[in-house]
């Protein structure tokens, strides 16, 4: 589904990746764990067009570096930001709505369009609060409230694969929980997720498959019950 090929970027003058490589299979959740500036977040700007880079990265055939975010994310490439950036002065239902991207010229706007309607009910039926709360401004949103808000818009884009920056840094364990929900409840629809995660013991309870960076490289990868085992590898790249 996603395949990522040598990949080196960085910001100005300073490389933050040197060559990195790995793949995203349909269904599967991968999670990149490593240190604060090892390279993960960069890794998930350039899927998704918001940095410039050299190699490849290639989703379901197709190459998309170049392309605008918008394009990628038209191609199916769901993408929740660790800032959530949620638009705090509009409503919870209007920041869901602007996730929405219709599949047909003039159906933005209307909301009382069928495919409109069934996309929010299916995220209300995710997060059961959000409809209770669908007229609140989302800038009064706790930090889990929000990052809820921002996992639901993501979905209102029909992607195919989600890439999810830290979405458990800085909540309450209930809201941990929550979101640990949400990325099991994507599995069971199909969908295949790209998580940036820092804490093994959480990450190791979602993942297919793990890797793990340091310095800009996928320094292991393999099954969380193989890094369990790799005690030089968490001694070296994750614990503090």
């Amino acid at each position: 589904m996603l395949s990522v090929q040598d990949i080196h970027a960085g910001y100005g003058g300073s490389r933050v990746l040197c060559g990195v490589s790995f793949g995203v299979a349909p269904g599967e959740i991968v999670v990149l764990l490593g240190r604060n500036g090892s390279g993960r977040s960069t890794t998930a700007k350039v899927i998704m067009g918001l940095l410039p880079a050299t190699g490849r990265v290639d989703w379901r055939g197709e190459a998309l570096l170049g392309r605008p975010p918008h394009e990628i994310a038209r191609r199916g490439v769901g993408y929740v930001p660790e800032a959530r950036d949620v638009f705090p002065t509009l409503t919870v239902e209007q920041n869901l709505e602007l996730g929405w991207m219709p599949r047909r010229r003039g159906m933005l706007g209307r909301r009382d369009d069928e495919p409109l309607r069934r996309l929010k009910e299916d995220v209300y039926a995710l997060f059961p609060w959000l409809k209770a709360r669908a007229d609140t401004l989302a800038g009064v949103l706790s930090g889990g409230e929000q990052q809820m808000l921002s996992l639901g818009r993501t979905l209102m884009g029909q992607p195919q694969l989600v890439v999810v920056d830290e979405p458990m840094e800085g909540l309450a364990p209930q809201a941990v929980q929550q979101v640990a929900g949400f990325v099991h409840a994507l599995r069971q629809r199909g969908l295949a997720v790209l998580l940036i995660e820092q804490k093994f013991s959480l990450a190791r309870t979602l993942a297919d498959r793990c890797l793990v960076f340091g310095h800009g490289r996928v320094v292991f990868e393999g099954s969380h019950a193989e890094l369990d085992a790799a005690d030089d590898v968490r001694r070296e790249w994750l614990e503090v």
